[in-house]
């Protein structure tokens, strides 16, 4: 277990864009079974993501703040530039896997593709982002937070240092494990499983925060629960967990997107009913208040340079 008695916040930012959602592509069930195939049948505007992505990376600069950036590979095809910008402001790259598409079954946790098919994929999208920001691509977190115990040991083996994907909650548990001894700060997961495990892997797993009351954990670490809950949530949320060791936090570029989505995607129809500059102010409120009490918020490199 990887513990640090300095208060340290990972501040993550996952790169994706609408049609990304497993409402609209890459779930059992989405509107497009692919990624492949919204850009096949879609002739509309898709592009959402390059305007918010510069407002965040004006954010960080504000700030004085450095942020691990977890890209969805496909990002480097269909938005020319966007991931080399990100790299050479100083900022770590990171996998988000290839199109976005969940790897195991959001019902059952059952696997959706073969060790074979993930690992493929995987290093396709390592190979777009490694070429394109010019440097080693060691992070990752699944797409939509699905991940079960065996692709993280697929990530092992392919070479990556650690995965941030785990959420232990009171509301849902998006892994194919029981989460058993996890809490909110970085650890050594078992073999073949997301449980609390023995220093003895290459691979760490940064879990996200949550706020206990009373026994019921709030979600806490950003992202949808950001636009949902509110910061004052996220900020109490992060504030306890901070208290256990390092923890995350994240949000996407289009969470602060005040443009309006093509209103496609299914079950989910609320999904964008609160961002743009609430949003925004949301997380320049967070981001302020950790300054603030002389939080570290770092990118996770920064991290495990002092740790492995």
């Amino acid at each position: 277990m990887v513990q640090s008695s300095e208060k340290i916040v990972f501040l993550t930012i996952d790169v994706e864009d609408w049609y990304h959602i497993p409402s609209v592509t890459g779930s059992p069930f989405s509107v497009y079974s692919s990624v492949d195939e919204f850009f096949e049948k879609w002739d509309g505007r898709f592009d959402y993501l390059t305007e918010p992505t510069k407002r965040v990376l004006q954010i960080l600069d504000e700030f004085n703040l450095y942020a691990t950036f977890f890209v969805v590979g496909d990002v480097v095809e269909h938005y020319p530039g966007l991931v080399e910008m990100i790299s050479e402001r100083g900022h770590e790259i990171a996998c988000h896997g290839l199109h976005h598409e969940v790897h195991i079954d959001p019902k059952t946790k059952i696997p959706l593709f073969t060790r074979d098919e993930f690992r493929k994929r995987t290093e396709k999208a390592v190979m777009l982002l490694k070429k394109e920001a010019k440097q080693k691509i060691i992070g990752y977190r699944a797409p939509g937070a699905y991940i079960g115990g065996w692709m993280v040991d697929e990530l092992e083996k392919m070479g990556f240092k650690y995965d941030s994907s785990v959420s232990v909650n009171s509301l849902y548990n998006k892994t194919d494990s029981t989460l058993e001894g996890v809490s909110t700060f970085p650890y050594y997961p078992k073999i073949g499983s997301l449980d609390l495990g023995h220093a003895n892997r290459r691979l760490i797993e940064i879990p996200w925060p949550y706020l206990d009351i009373g026994g019921i954990k709030l979600p806490t670490a950003g992202g949808p629960m950001l636009r949902f809950l509110g910061a004052r949530i996220i900020k109490l949320g992060l504030k306890q967990s901070l208290k256990r060791g390092p923890t995350v936090f994240y949000f996407h570029p289009i969470d602060i997107s005040p443009e309006k989505f093509p209103k496609i995607g299914n079950n989910r129809p609320f999904y964008w009913s609160i961002k743009g500059k609430t949003v925004e102010k949301r997380v320049r409120y967070i981001l302020r208040t950790l300054v603030q009490q002389n939080i570290r918020i770092i990118p996770v490199t920064e991290y495990l340079g002092e740790n492995t």
